[in-house]
């Protein structure tokens, strides 16, 4: 026979359960949407960095070349949560998965100083490219979008790294205009030096993000 007392500690047993069974269902979820979200930048970026390259190749462009080379990086950023989201250890994953990120942006950010500097000094001025224009607009759609996306998602689930991975994606948006700026300013001004000026800034704002990857301070930052 059930007694009030035994009724009353079972209610008091399930009521401490629920919310643990909830909390448990919308991290799984959201989990799963931040993979989601890698897959989809994986996809994108390869695609990107191919069309990049290639056209950057054929229009002896520079800056579509480093455009490419950047969505390599964006790639091993991806990549990067995708690795940590398929453990189970995702506590001491995450502190190794910032310090990836925060190396992909100095890798980047040291190649762009290093090519924006060549190109000043070389005067470098490639050819028009039609195909590396829409890529740079379409991309100035698209990444601002992901990366906001990613930024709500990994502060809802207080991932540290899904939020630096927020950056690196926004910082290829900033990159697309800058590229978009520097391709239509060659074109049709002849300012053969906006691009790696620019370019200049962009790669001081990697280095930013960089160092707050690799401290752990991102998900208080603001894109």
């Amino acid at each position: 026979m059930t007694t009030p007392s035994s009724r009353s500690d079972e209610s008091r047993y399930v009521s401490q359960i629920r919310p643990r069974t909830l909390e448990s269902g919308r991290r799984t979820r959201w989990r799963r949407q931040a993979l989601v979200l890698a897959w989809a930048t994986i996809v994108w970026n390869s695609l990107e960095a191919v069309v990049a390259i290639g056209s950057g190749a054929a229009a002896s462009s520079i800056a579509l070349i480093g455009f490419g080379l950047n969505s390599v990086v964006e790639v091993g950023s991806a990549v990067v949560v995708v690795w940590q989201f398929s453990g189970t250890d995702n506590v001491h994953r995450e502190e190794r998965a910032l310090r990836l990120i925060a190396g992909s942006f100095f890798v980047f950010a040291g190649y762009i100083v290093a090519q924006s500097v060549w190109d000043l000094a070389t005067r470098s001025s490639p050819d028009e490219s039609l195909v590396g224009i829409i890529l740079a607009a379409t991309s100035l759609v698209v990444m601002p979008v992901l990366a906001t996306a990613k930024r709500r998602l990994g502060r809802r689930m207080a991932s540290r790294t899904v939020v630096a991975d927020s950056g690196q994606t926004m910082l290829c948006s900033y990159l697309s205009a800058v590229l978009l700026a520097g391709l239509l300013a060659n074109s049709l001004l002849g300012w053969w030096w906006a691009d790696p000026v620019a370019a200049l800034a962009i790669a001081a704002l990697a280095v930013r993000e960089g160092r707050a990857a690799w401290h752990g301070e991102v998900c208080c930052d603001a894109c």
